[in-house]
């Protein structure tokens, strides 16, 4: 009967804090996101794996924040053990939002209203490599002549004498991380430590969340799966927000990565070690490999890598052979990784799936993982005892899962609970769907002139005040170099490598223009009038690889293959572009969809119309203009005209 008090209790708290609490400061109620906190809520309760498909503008932040507090306080009433919440997501700015802004106001409104006696507080967690060991830090400043050391590298050197997170220290050299970051296996003695003083800490009881990113997540249920002293704390019950990159994630922790950034600063690390002939060797060795890593993959295969690994995989056998014994431990680790990648990508294993992705810079990162990671991740994260929610914008199709649970090796456990939240926004009134009747036929010898023109027609017609998602860099420097023969009467942007000081000129030039590809497909926000006109060109089906054939291999027909795979995974990808158009209640967007497979009756139109919200579909330019004059405000074309 107590459980029973308890459970109602804290379904009750729910509605207390959004019905009434939250309201007084000036947050409005929405029955979606209510709804949502009591699912996640009853997902942790009964020790479930809720799968909560969260639409754009619902809160979910705020939902399992409040649900992770209800079941603390339920745990708490009906005297368990008290251990905290396991919050996880890939975005750093989310990491910090969620500590040092949402729960500090959760926080003061239940220490207000009376409910907690304590505050609310977390702590985001990090591999040893981002904090400093004290030590080294002095070992390190020891050996500096810092009167001829850059200024602002030696002052971010001495800052750390008073943070450990090494993260904060703007302008610190990769050079100096490495050598004064916490090593691997740390054998500190001092009393003082003050990483050792930090994970005491974390581990005292005062930060019921505890946030962290995926791949700490991962390697935190990788040690514990193979009887490795676990990362991280006993969590009472994981969320895992932005759930739809936990896959991707996991396929870079149980395989092999290599970009251009591990080569530098390999290199940098032999020439900072004084061992310069060694680092002019693989210097050398390695040009022809770094100039194909530096371009976007595209669409091209795996093996137009293979040939340039050649060379620095012979450079590396030298210079690990001649130069084990007399290197610091940390480029020693750094020269094996680099070593043992190379020669994996270059001489293959049969037990791999070897691809390509694009890294962090706009280049090419090559991968090999192993092939069945849905056992892993069932062998090591969901055999954990504990409850899960995993929530995103983008993890089902309509209410269809079946995707993201293959993927996450979800798809037979008995635990899981689905749910979709729909978005508040109005779609209806504040969206319109833009399919050409007669699109530009990518077969065509003239298709990027076609394409340019329907798509400075279009610009035409909003004034500007556009994004254009390309899936290929390719496509997106073909329409770049023909949009100004076509009349373009607006500031046109282009997202490379420097993708934030772009999309701050962006913002910052009313009725532009951004040209991009790659990662702003998400996690790039344009709210207000920014962002008026959403161009997709091509729907974003993904470029055949081999772990798409591998795979194939697990469907009787390439038909089935299609429908089960390619075609969900394009709707997700789909939904993530969409997402750039409309950020808030207020936002008024026209999406445009050029590609003619999506046209009316053609091949995927009712695939692309079940991705997307429900909203007025209309093949005229002449609608569109007259959308956005009816929606826009007079400021919005006088920024137009400026």
């Amino acid at each position: 009967m107590n459980y029973d008090n308890n459970r109602h209790n804290a379904h009750n708290e729910i509605d207390h804090i959004f019905q009434n609490l939250l309201p007084a400061r000036n947050m409005a109620e929405r029955p979606e996101q209510v709804a949502l906190c009591h699912r996640m809520l009853d997902a942790m309760l009964e020790g479930g794996i809720a799968l909560c498909d969260a639409g754009t503008g619902i809160g979910k932040t705020y939902a399992y924040l409040v649900a992770g507090t209800a079941y603390s306080r339920f745990r708490a009433a009906c005297g368990l053990e008290p251990k905290p919440i396991l919050v996880s997501t890939s975005s750093i700015a989310l990491q910090t939002a969620a500590r040092d802004e949402y729960l500090p106001l959760l926080s003061n409104v239940l220490t207000e209203d009376g409910m907690i006696a304590q505050p609310l507080r977390a702590v985001i967690r990090k591999g040893k490599s981002h904090y400093v060991c004290d030590a080294r830090l002095e070992q390190r400043l020891g050996q500096l002549d810092l009167q001829k050391k850059n200024w602002k590298a030696g002052a971010a050197l001495l800052s750390l004498r008073g943070q450990l997170d090494m993260d904060e220290a703007t302008h610190l050299s990769g050079y100096d991380r490495e050598r004064v970051c916490v090593p691997r296996i740390c054998d500190c003695s001092q009393e003082t430590c003050r990483y050792r003083s930090f994970l005491e800490k974390c581990d005292s009881g005062q930060y019921p969340f505890q946030i962290c990113n995926h791949n700490l997540l991962l390697a935190d249920a990788i040690h514990r799966g193979s009887g490795r002293r676990p990362i991280l704390p006993d969590a009472c019950a994981l969320i895992v927000d932005e759930a739809h990159k936990l896959p991707e994630t996991a396929r870079q922790m149980f395989g092999v990565t290599l970009t251009v950034e591990d080569i530098r600063t390999l290199t940098h690390s032999l020439r900072g070690e004084r061992f310069l002939l060694a680092a002019e060797i693989l210097n050398d060795s390695a040009a022809p490999l770094l100039r194909k890593l530096n371009r976007p993959p595209e669409d091209r295969p795996f093996g137009h890598y293979a040939k340039s690994l050649a060379a620095p995989e012979r450079s590396l056998t030298v210079i690990e052979r001649q130069l084990h014994g007399l290197l610091t431990p940390a480029t020693r680790r750094r020269l094996k990784n680099v070593s043992s990648a190379v020669s994996l990508f270059h001489q293959g294993h049969p037990d791999m799936v070897f691809y390509t992705e694009e890294d962090t810079h706009g280049g090419t990162m090559l991968c090999a993982t192993i092939a069945d990671l849905t056992a892993q991740l069932r062998q090591t994260l969901w055999r954990q005892d504990r409850p899960a929610i995993l929530t995103s914008a983008t993890l089902a199709v309509g209410e269809d899962f079946r995707r993201f649970k293959e993927e996450t090796g979800l798809l037979t456990d008995s635990r899981v609970m689905e749910s979709v939240a729909a978005s508040p926004f109005d779609y209806r009134r504040n969206c319109l769907l833009y399919l050409p009747q007669i699109p530009p036929k990518q077969g065509d010898a003239t298709y990027y002139d076609d394409l340019a023109k329907e798509i400075a027609a279009l610009l035409d017609a909003t004034q500007g005040h556009a994004l254009v998602l390309f899936t290929s860099y390719a496509a997106m420097s073909a329409v770049k170099e023909r949009l100004p023969g076509c009349g373009l009467r607006y500031p046109l942007f282009t997202m490379g490598r420097s993708a934030i000081h772009t999309t701050e000129q962006f913002k910052a030039s009313p009725g532009s223009v951004l040209l991009a590809a790659g990662a702003a497909w998400e996690g790039f926000d344009f709210p207000g009038d920014c962002v008026s006109l959403l161009i997709i060109p091509r729907l974003p089906f993904a470029v055949p690889d081999a772990l798409k054939e591998k795979e194939r291999e697990n469907h009787p027909t390439l038909r089935l293959f299609i429908r089960a795979v390619v075609v969900p995974e394009m709707q997700i990808k789909l939904k993530q572009g969409f997402g750039r158009a409309i950020r808030t209640e207020t936002d008024t967007c026209v999406v445009a969809i050029l590609d003619e497979r999506a046209a009316k009756e053609n091949r995927y139109s009712k695939d692309v119309l079940a991705a997307l919200p429900e909203m007025p579909v209309t093949g005229s330019l002449e609608d569109v203009a007259r959308f956005i004059r009816q929606v826009k405000g007079p400021d919005y074309f006088r920024e137009a005209s400026a």
